[in-house]
């Protein structure tokens, strides 16, 4: 899971640039990076860490020009070192791109190249798309490309590349410094556009990107299909292999920002939406409880419908530190095991002689909830229950979330009448299916949960992903 920004027509880009990225850090603090275009010319800067660190004044000032792409990474690719840092670009032709999602057919794609006499250098997917991009654009002509050309190297990506993936580039199109962004054909990653009231244009991962900067939203980019952006003009969309939209529905309950607007409307909303479900399924079952608690920060809104439907008290039973990272997506058990212990301190007050509801976006590995069980049983409650606004993840993800091997998912290697005890809650209450599918009210990717996979994933390319975060490969 990553974040994206391609912007044009905008005084300095690399100003722009950067603060569009802080708005979403969230979707990845191992890397970031930054690429310009002045006059035809590159400037790129990429390394480790946040984005404040990463480009300093002096970097943004050398960052010349009023184009660019700016990318933070989370790996679910790749060793997450500097050298698999978005943005790429190429040469021939000149194409700057960064991307969100991932690649599940690498192997394949690296055959084809090399068959075409092009050699992969790094470890992130995004490279194979550019160069199978870049390769097609090539193909029809070897300068002056125009939009039929982009639309047509779009059209080869789609054939060649299986996933999911939203991409931004930067190129000379018809003779004008372009921008350009498309979608996977299923849309499973997210990715919006919009307009300053300058002309200028944008195309990101979040729409709070473009809210950071003071652009307009002008629509999500369509499933299957390419935006082609230039200063001061309409955009052109064109839909070159549209299948069933299927957005991720995980994106919904962990990863985009409440704030951001996607196809099924304020995120926030959908999570009040599925918290207003897990309240009437929990009480179905006729448990008992005084105070609802959540496990900050992204479960507050659930919870707060939760407690609404319920009729009890909302309260906040922990401090987060707010310079802890958000330990699903560190790299590594060790790195997330110490996080935890930074993380969060409950209140004892809240929590006291007290039966807790403590609500959950998820379960994944079961670290944090093992964690903030202990930590709530230390504070003398009468009773701790689990409820969480999704189902059991029991199947891994192929398309961005760093989920690839059943055997980190605890709801898939726990039976689940030991719940409980594996968690140290007295109960255990996660969402259902038909609750998640009726909540959403459209067809979603929910293969985590129900293992229904949107793009079919061989056990070749199961292998190969697997091998990869284990750093085998």
């Amino acid at each position: 899971m990553c974040g994206f920004v391609g912007i044009i027509g905008v005084e300095r880009a690399s100003a722009a640039l950067s603060m569009a990225l802080q708005a979403l850090q969230h979707r990845g603090q191992d890397a970031c990076g930054m690429g310009t275009v002045e006059k035809g010319r590159f400037h790129v800067h990429k390394d480790l860490g946040l984005v404040v660190n990463v480009f300093s004044d002096q970097t943004l000032a050398q960052l010349r020009g009023s184009a660019g792409i700016g990318h933070t990474r989370y790996p679910t690719v790749g060793a997450g070192v500097r050298e698999d840092a978005q943005p790429f670009y190429t040469r021939r032709p000149g194409v700057l791109m960064a991307h969100n999602g991932n690649v599940t057919n690498l192997d394949a794609l690296e055959t084809y190249l090399l068959s075409r006499g092009i050699h992969v250098q790094s470890q992130c997917d995004v490279e194979p798309i550019l160069l199978v991009f870049a390769e097609a654009l090539s193909d029809r002509r070897a300068t002056g490309h125009t939009a039929d050309d982009v639309v047509f190297a779009v059209r080869e990506v789609f054939r060649l590349v299986r996933g999911a993936y939203s991409c931004a580039a930067i190129l000379e199109v018809d003779g004008e410094e372009t921008l350009v962004a498309f979608r996977d054909p299923h849309g499973i990653r997210p990715g919006s556009y919009g307009t300053s009231e300058s002309g200028g244009w944008m195309a990101c991962s979040e729409s709070v990107a473009m809210d950071a900067l003071g652009f307009d939203r002008v629509a999500d980019l369509p499933v299957g299909s390419v935006v082609i952006m230039r200063p001061g003009q309409a955009a052109q969309v064109v839909s070159v292999q549209p299948e069933k939209p299927m957005p991720c529905v995980f994106e919904r309950i962990y990863f985009a920002r409440p704030d951001s607007l996607m196809e099924d409307g304020r995120v926030n909303a959908v999570r009040w939406a599925l918290g207003k479900r897990l309240g009437e399924e929990w009480a179905r079952r006729g448990l008992e409880a005084d105070v609802v608690v959540p496990v900050p920060d992204t479960s507050r809104t659930s919870a707060q419908a939760m407690a609404e439907v319920l009729g009890l008290p909302y309260r906040e039973g922990f401090i987060k530190n707010r310079y802890s990272g958000r330990t699903f997506i560190m790299p590594d058990a060790a790195s997330r095991q110490a996080a935890h212990r930074l993380k969060l301190n409950p209140i004892p007050e809240i929590f006291e002689g007290k039966r807790v509801i403590l609500v959950d976006d998820s379960v994944v590995r079961g670290t944090t909830v093992r964690r903030l069980a202990s930590l709530a049983r230390a504070t003398n409650p009468a009773a701790v229950h689990l409820a969480v606004y999704s189902p059991p993840v029991r199947h891994p993800c192929y398309y961005g979330i760093d989920m690839p091997s059943k055997k980190e998912l605890v709801a898939a290697k726990v039976p689940e009448n030991e719940w409980p005890e594996a968690f140290g809650v007295d109960s255990v209450t996660f969402l259902s299916l038909d609750g998640l599918r009726e909540t959403m009210g459209r067809p979603v990717c929910m293969a985590c949960f129900d293992g229904d996979y949107t793009v079919p994933v061989s056990t070749g390319e199961v292998a190969a992903i697997v091998a990869d975060r284990r750093g085998e490969g």
